[in-house]
């Protein structure tokens, strides 16, 4: 197989893979709007009966994609009752068991969570669209890579938070490893920022920002709408 025909078919499998994923979160995010604009009933701001419902949504997203290790819904703190931060997320134990992100929500506290400042948040209120934030290291829950996957979704056409799941780059790895590795040369997926999130061998550390130089890699970037997404090669 030529060169050029082994990078073909990595790009296509990681835009399709990706696109999957890109896809699941976008229908996890319209159910969270349909279901919590239903609980609310007319009522202006998000309180805890228009909460009944999420922990099944992510469960069941849980229980559909393998990959994800972490699934929920933030809250903007404009569309809550007394503006409060506000977040109903579910994360994965080793035993396979979900249980809820216990996170500090007090604002001025040691370890306060102000995930609305976060590019996985604010990205996706900014533009309107998905967002993928990573890899970085997950300091409140398994202290090791992982990326975000965010969809923001809304109340009666107003942006309300966002939807997402988490992948830790370790699960991520016999999935589209085997893609990279089929390139006979260093190889990487890099997301929007140029920084590495898989790569194929040595030459690409995952969360190494690629920067320019004298001998740039090749770039083939994934067709996956907002994410800015890339396969990157040197033969």
């Amino acid at each position: 197989m030529k060169l050029v025909d082994e990078v073909v078919h990595a790009a296509n499998a990681l835009t399709s893979w990706t696109s999957s994923v890109s896809s699941s979160v976008g229908e996890l995010a319209s159910h969270v709007g349909s279901l919590v604009e239903g609980n609310l009933g007319g009522r202006p701001k998000v309180d805890r009966p228009a909460l009944k419902g999420l922990e099944k949504l992510s469960q069941d997203f849980l229980a559909k994609n393998s990959f994800a290790v972490g699934a929920g819904t933030f809250f903007a703190a404009e569309s809550v009752e007394h503006g409060d931060h506000l977040l109903e997320w579910w994360t994965r134990g080793a035993s396979g068991s979900v249980k809820k992100l216990d996170a500090d929500l007090t604002p001025g506290s040691n370890r306060y969570y102000d995930y609305e400042k976060l590019p996985f948040f604010s990205t996706a209120a900014a533009t309107g669209e998905q967002t993928l934030w990573g890899p970085y290291i997950d300091y409140l829950g398994f202290e090791e890579y992982i990326m975000t996957f965010t969809a923001p979704w809304s109340i009666h056409g107003h942006f309300a938070g966002v939807v997402g799941c988490d992948i830790r780059i370790k699960d991520l790895e016999p999935i589209i490893m085997p893609d990279l590795r089929s390139i006979h040369g260093d190889a990487a997926l890099i997301n929007a920022s140029n920084r590495v999130i898989l790569g194929n061998s040595g030459a690409y550390l995952v969360g190494d920002r690629i920067k320019a130089g004298p001998v740039e890699p090749h770039r083939v970037d994934l067709d996956v709408p907002h994410l800015g997404l890339a396969l990157i090669y040197s033969p």
